[in-house]
């Protein structure tokens, strides 16, 4: 989910940025040090939106650099279990596919991407064996973030599945409302 949140941070500026009006570099500087880091607090920075409260810099010997203690919004996508999600499929493997969601990559493993048993052809693709529905790279599907773990510092692992009622890809989603919708209409014709 996307959030912005006020972050208390400490803007190292280097004697290059001196010459800047200090607003401009104290920003300058966030942005280079947050924009697209990823912690387990905020998850990934998107941008920094405003500064605010610039105190006066602290100078630490043998270093060169001003240190300004700051108050700045950012703006960050925080993803949260049970959220859903959609993207695209960036990959596909035998064990299962990725899929792309703005800021993020998750992956849903192969028993998790359809009720059906599942297996991966040749052409690169995941098939149903029952639905004969299948899945290939650049297919848009939504997904449910079923776990999380930010034990890798470069990005956190993400956990999908796409096996409940109005997951999958998209074009699978369609065709179940329009068979609901259809259901309903004739039961409706059998009470009259």
């Amino acid at each position: 989910m996307y959030y912005k949140t006020k972050v208390k941070g400490v803007a190292r500026i280097p004697p290059k940025l001196f010459e800047k009006e200090l607003s401009k570099a104290v920003t300058e500087q966030l942005k280079d040090d947050y924009v697209g880091q990823i912690t387990a607090d905020l998850g990934k920075v998107i941008a920094i939106l405003e500064v605010k409260d610039i105190s006066e810099g602290t100078l630490i010997a043998g270093d060169g650099a001003a240190y300004y203690k700051c108050i700045f919004t950012v703006l960050h996508f925080e993803p949260e279990i049970n959220e859903l999600v959609e993207g695209d499929i960036k990959d596909i493997a035998k064990f299962g596919a990725f899929i792309d969601f703005g800021p993020f990559e998750g992956m849903v493993h192969i028993s998790q991407t359809m009720d059906d048993f599942v297996s991966f052809s040749k052409s690169g693709s995941l098939t149903g064996k029952e639905s004969n529905k299948s899945l290939k790279v650049g297919d848009k599907v939504r997904a449910r973030i079923v776990a999380i773990s930010y034990k890798d510092p470069r990005g956190p692992k993400i956990g999908l599945t796409m096996r409940q009622p109005y997951l999958g890809k998209l074009e699978w989603i369609e065709e179940q409302i329009k068979a609901e919708k259809k259901a309903a209409k004739k039961a409706a014709k059998k009470e009259k």
